[in-house]
């Protein structure tokens, strides 16, 4: 999905920027009446343009905009700021009227809980954190372990070498569920598959979301090692994992937006196998969607394979190609949402 964002000028640290939705601020639907000046959206580390996780967000935002003419701002991350960094970017946004306001990432857990108690009639959205329970907080969640699993079958069945790698951003769980359903999905191809696992750093500060050099580096190791496969849950830092394997002629899967469609990444396509998919994008436009009409979701709201919150991106005509290939990944995804495969987290 596409979206539109804004840039906010006088929120706090980071950048941003601004598009105008209607020129009223307040606008009314067929089943309730939309009161605000459109959508807030406050990005994660490495900001929009990683071609990944906040690029989708910023397609959700761009597809509610379409539709509904909301308007909004979008704000970029500032290089090492505080917790009273975000908790300011939020409030601003909120004082300002944007709603809903979204916090792209499980970072600004502590920031929406703080700042939706001072502004309980303006919604809020927090991605990949279930924490914040509050009746005017959306938690948008995924199973990511579920799109990695086929990511697994994809790269076990593709994989000549019988030797695949996967390379996670920050060591953490929310990322040890990407690596965790990547490894059963290999395994329930091949047991005696050899597997490259790595982090990049141990912490989000350290750079492992944001630096495309530190994925260059890791996958060049494993691909030395011999894996022909790599699969990144980096961020971007993907960006280095793919130009790598492009460069070493293997195969990459890209992760969160379909990343063989992303024009940044365009010169690497042929050598992106396909992506696990986490419609981030569909949870912004459906809470500013619930917003708009006047019916606000809140509480936990989760993507999986059976309501297509993940998925696995078939973009590529060379892994359209490859029907062995496809049928196994196709069939995985039908045990999963049938309940034949529980797929574990860590």
């Amino acid at each position: 999905m596409a979206v539109s964002v804004i840039a906010l000028a006088a929120v706090g640290c980071g950048e941003s920027s601004t598009k105008s939705g209607s020129d009223d601020a307040s606008e009314s639907s067929s089943s309730g009446t939309y009161s605000g000046k459109g959508i807030g959206l406050a990005y994660d580390i490495g900001g929009r343009g990683d071609q990944s996780f906040n690029d989708a967000a910023y397609a959700g935002f761009q597809q509610a905009d379409k539709e509904f003419k909301m308007g909004g701002r979008d704000v970029q991350p500032s290089d090492g700021e505080s917790e009273a960094d975000k908790v300011q970017r939020l409030t601003e946004l909120a004082k300002a009227g944007y709603n809903p306001v979204i916090g792209v990432g499980y970072i600004y857990a502590p920031a929406v809980k703080e700042v939706a108690e001072k502004f309980p009639k303006t919604t809020f959205g927090i991605i990949d954190d279930e924490q914040t329970k509050a009746a005017n907080v959306a938690d948008m969640v995924f199973s990511e372990e579920q799109a990695s699993y086929l990511a697994g079958v994809a790269a076990a069945k593709t994989s000549k070498a019988k030797h695949v790698g996967f390379i996670g951003g920050v060591d953490i769980p929310l990322i040890h569920k990407f690596g965790a359903g990547f490894v059963q999905g290999v395994k329930s191809v091949d047991p005696s598959i050899k597997i490259e696992s790595q982090y990049l750093t141990e912490t989000p500060a350290e750079g492992g979301f944001s630096s495309p050099d530190k994925g260059k580096e890791a996958a060049s190791g494993q691909i030395e090692k011999g894996a022909d496969v790599i699969y990144h849950a980096a961020g971007l830092s993907g960006q280095g994992v793919i130009s790598e394997a492009a460069a070493k002629k293997v195969w990459a899967i890209g992760v969160d937006s379909d990343q063989y469609n992303q024009d940044a990444l365009k010169a690497y396509k042929d050598y992106i196998l396909g992506s696990a998919l986490k419609n981030v994008g569909g949870a912004v436009y459906e809470l500013a969607k619930s917003v708009h009409e006047g019916k606000p979701l809140t509480g936990v709201v989760r993507g999986d394979l059976k309501s297509g919150g993940v998925g696995f991106a078939d973009s590529n005509p060379k892994y359209k190609a490859m029907t062995d290939v496809v049928a196994a990944v196709d069939k995985a995804k039908q045990d999963i949402v049938d309940g034949k495969v529980t797929v574990k987290t860590s």
